[in-house]
């Protein structure tokens, strides 16, 4: 399990909606490297010389260091044990070999990346370390408890089956209260609509910056990731730093929503934005979108550009992905029969759950996602661990059928960089229209928006931007306050065509992406004005405080 803020951070798979795999996606996935004879055989027959080798007592096969799952003194000490991991490990490595053969020859890229999720998710569940025999920790520890170890591993899987999908539980969701424990920035919602509740959080300094912030936190998933605990708060960084901040918090729609689309989701960001404008009596905003919620808020930036409305100053963007040509392992769902599989299954049932969207991403770190914790909780008897992002994480939301279908053609036919290809409000969508200028952040480690494809948001949209690379993934970069001496991110000059020679360039800082984006965000922010003791306004009265109701929500889809 996490043993720090990092490992918990790491242990989040974060959200994109894409297509999940079939049985005959995986087994097509798992055949496509065995389609290479001459290969097969010589890995087979390499395979069986490796066999030998570790019958007689090899030691050139060994686990390495940081696989902590071979950790175990038995597993170099006992000549049983030890075998067992070379055999596996063997195993395992003519797999991937096969898979690497594929891509060398010429394979296409989708077809690699789809090979490769199977082969490490089957590779990940053969390990032997995933029983108790094959486990020497856990059978210590059951010798160790009388016992005790292997009754509390029961309990937690009977546990997991009615309750969590058959799935090991990441966290103890009881350790944290929404309201309570996390999302405690105080603030107010000040207006309600059928699709969000907009939040105004309460200002911290003296005056404040006249022109606003609003912020689009992604629709899968619960906002409060940009709130959790003071001290890892985005949303208290932010107004700490003399913005007036506005969230908008999505509703968790039923199959009662699943009309709700891109034209729902675009107007209320604009009604979230006009109702911060009403606030704070400006002309206009500055728009953050997060994740998924940056490709909203994009169509919602084009429909203004297309109709000439300047109600959006500057825009930024946090690990977002608008082009989807660039290579990346969630190519491994964007084969055609996935997409059209989880496109029927979402109007079938009129939503796609939170824990059917979260399966594939679990799958694709089974290691630390899946096994990782049915080690500990199911062979070592261990409870759940309690941390916030994990709670957060387990916190899912569901997507209405007609935004994940569009979703699904963003994904799979990236729709959104081919210009007219998509209409929302009324207008066709044209990248090149948008001329605020932006802020734009990817993750070095990111494996669901690798940071590359990040980068390509600074050239398809027209108005001048910055560009900001941070050193972690897709979870760890956006929960990233200042002051972790491991943190560090890197600038540059203008982002130009290639995002690699702008890294070639670039200079690292230590510290967070945070601050230099509220150095950018304070040039675009208006002037300094004395902070209002009330929240609202004559027009949107306080409704609730902060975090809100829809935030609290926990609907059946």
């Amino acid at each position: 399990m996490p043993r720090n803020e990092s490992d918990a951070l790491a242990s989040v798979e974060g959200a994109e909606p894409i297509a999940i795999p079939s049985p005959r996606g995986i087994a097509g996935g798992l055949l496509s490297p065995l389609t290479q004879p001459w290969t097969v055989a010589r890995e087979t027959a390499g395979l069986a010389r490796d066999a030998v080798r570790i019958l007689r007592g090899t030691d050139t096969i060994a686990p390495s260091p940081k696989d902590k799952r071979f950790a175990d003194p038995a597993w170099s000490t006992n000549p049983a044990y030890r075998r067992l991991a070379q055999t596996y490990l063997a195993t395992a490595g003519m797999l991937s070999r096969l898979v690497d053969d594929y891509e060398a020859r010429g394979a296409d890229w989708h077809r690699v990346e789809q090979a490769r999720f199977v082969t490490n998710a089957l590779i990940s569940a053969a390990s032997p370390t995933n029983t108790l025999i094959g486990n020497p920790a856990a059978l210590k520890r059951a010798f160790d408890t009388g016992g005790r170890s292997v009754v509390r591993g029961l309990g937690h899987i009977v546990e997991d089956l009615r309750h969590n999908g058959g799935m090991p539980a990441q966290v103890d969701r009881r350790a944290f209260t929404v309201g309570k424990d996390l999302g405690i920035t105080p603030g107010a919602v000040v207006h309600r609509g059928e699709a969000a509740e907009v939040i105004q959080y309460r200002p911290t300094t003296a005056s404040v910056r006249q022109r606003p912030l609003v912020i689009v936190p992604p629709p899968i998933g619960r906002f409060y990731f940009l709130d959790l605990r003071p001290g890892r708060s985005f949303v208290e960084y932010a107004v700490n730093q003399g913005f007036q901040v506005f969230m908008i918090s999505w509703r968790n729609p039923t199959k009662d929503q699943a009309a709700w689309g891109l034209d729902t989701y675009a107007g209320a960001i604009i009604d979230a934005i006009d109702v911060a404008r009403e606030v704070t009596d400006s002309p206009d905003v500055t728009t953050l979108g997060f994740c998924a919620g940056g490709q909203l808020m994009t169509t919602a930036l084009s429909h203004l550009a297309a109709t000439g409305d300047d109600r959006v100053h500057a825009a930024g963007y946090a690990v977002t992905l608008l082009d989807f040509s660039s290579r990346a392992p969630l190519g491994a769902f964007s084969a055609p029969q996935l997409i059209n599989l989880a496109r029927r299954n979402s109007h079938r049932r009129g939503v796609i759950t939170a824990r059917q969207m979260g399966a594939a991403f679990t799958w694709m770190r089974p290691d630390d996602l899946i096994f990782n914790y049915l080690v500990n909780q199911w062979l070592m008897g261990e409870d759940p661990p309690a941390f916030d992002i994990l709670s957060w994480n387990a916190d899912g939301t569901n997507l209405p059928a007609q935004l994940h279908e569009q979703f699904l053609e963003i994904f799979g036919e990236n729709s959104l960089v081919r210009p007219g290809a998509m209409r929302v409000l009324g207008t066709p969508v044209h990248l090149s229209r948008i001329t605020v200028p932006t802020f734009v952040t990817g993750g070095i480690t990111d494996h669901l928006t690798p940071w590359d494809g990040c980068y390509r948001t600074t050239q398809l949209l027209s108005g001048p931007s910055t560009f900001v690379l941070s050193s972690a993934g897709h979870i760890q970069s956006l929960v990233n306050p200042p002051g972790n001496p491991r943190a560090s991110y890197y600038t540059g000059g203008e982002p130009g065509p290639d995002p690699h020679a702008w890294r070639a360039s670039a200079e690292r800082h230590t510290g967070s992406w945070w601050e230099p984006w509220a150095e950018w965000m304070l040039e675009r922010s208006g002037e300094e004005v004395p902070a209002r003791e009330a929240l609202g306004s004559a027009v949107h009265r306080p409704l609730a405080p902060a975090p809100g109701s829809y935030v609290l929500e926990r609907r059946s889809s």
